[in-house]
């Protein structure tokens, strides 16, 4: 598939969000180690929200869509999290052509600008054990991916399989970024880094941000499973007349 309709994406992030939903569990595990515990909650509380708000009308244009799932999140979440993955959908959108189609080219530019929106508000990068550090890869995959041609089933298995690998790497990095004492800090400077630096440097933890971008470019499905899905919500909605 080289063009995504605004339904399509609608659709994907429906999926993405059953996924990061379905994630909890594992969340909850992996920052229980490191941190509080309390990212599984978070992360479910904002996604839910996410379906929430996706679910109550169809779009016509991609740019409103990914604005309205990044208010979801930052007005649902609490903390750095909701600050940071509200950026996420919201730092892409300016630039946007406002269409009801995407093409690969589109989508990668779109994350790149999101990626850059992430960065300028927590200032860390590649190595400083955040969910940059799985994030930045993934996009540039995706931008190499565009460039190439590839279409979206190639552009997203490419940021996933660069998700997974900047995640691994994080096993060995010394974290940069914890709880700081500005109220600046406070909200934008974690970016995924645990509250306990003394923890999340501990040799094999991984980043609980990179934890996040990671199952985030896991749960995009390629085009065959978002329209089965999408199928599904019409038969589920059709035995409910």
């Amino acid at each position: 598939m080289t063009v995504m309709t605004t339904e399509d994406l609608r659709q994907m992030l429906l999926f993405v969000a059953d996924r990061m939903i379905s994630s909890k569990p594992y969340l909850t595990e992996v920052d229980s180690k490191i941190g509080d515990g309390d990212h599984g909650i978070g992360m479910e509380i904002g996604f839910q929200k996410v379906k929430s708000v996706l679910s109550l009308k169809p779009y016509d244009n991609a740019a409103k869509l990914f604005q309205d799932a990044g208010l979801a999140m930052l007005n649902s979440m609490g903390g750095a999290s909701g600050v940071i993955f509200g950026t996420l959908f919201l730092g892409g959108v300016k630039g946007l052509a406002e269409t009801g189609e995407l093409t690969p080219a589109d989508v990668s530019g779109f994350f790149m600008r999101s990626l850059g929106a992430i960065k300028a508000r927590g200032g860390a990068a590649v190595g400083d054990k955040t969910m940059v550090d799985a994030l930045e890869p993934a996009c540039l995959a995706m931008e190499e991916a565009s460039r190439k041609g590839c279409d979206f089933s190639e552009l997203f298995r490419c940021a996933e399989i660069a998700a997974e690998q900047g995640l691994v790497a994080t096993k060995n990095m010394v974290a940069k970024f914890g709880r700081a004492k500005s109220p600046d800090g406070a909200l934008f400077r974690v970016s995924g880094c645990r509250r306990n630096l003394g923890l999340s440097n501990v040799p094999g933890n991984e980043s609980m941000g990179a934890t996040k971008s990671r199952l985030l470019n896991r749960g995009i499905p390629n085009e065959k499973i978002v329209f089965r899905h999408q199928y599904q919500n019409v038969q589920n909605h059709k035995g409910h007349l």
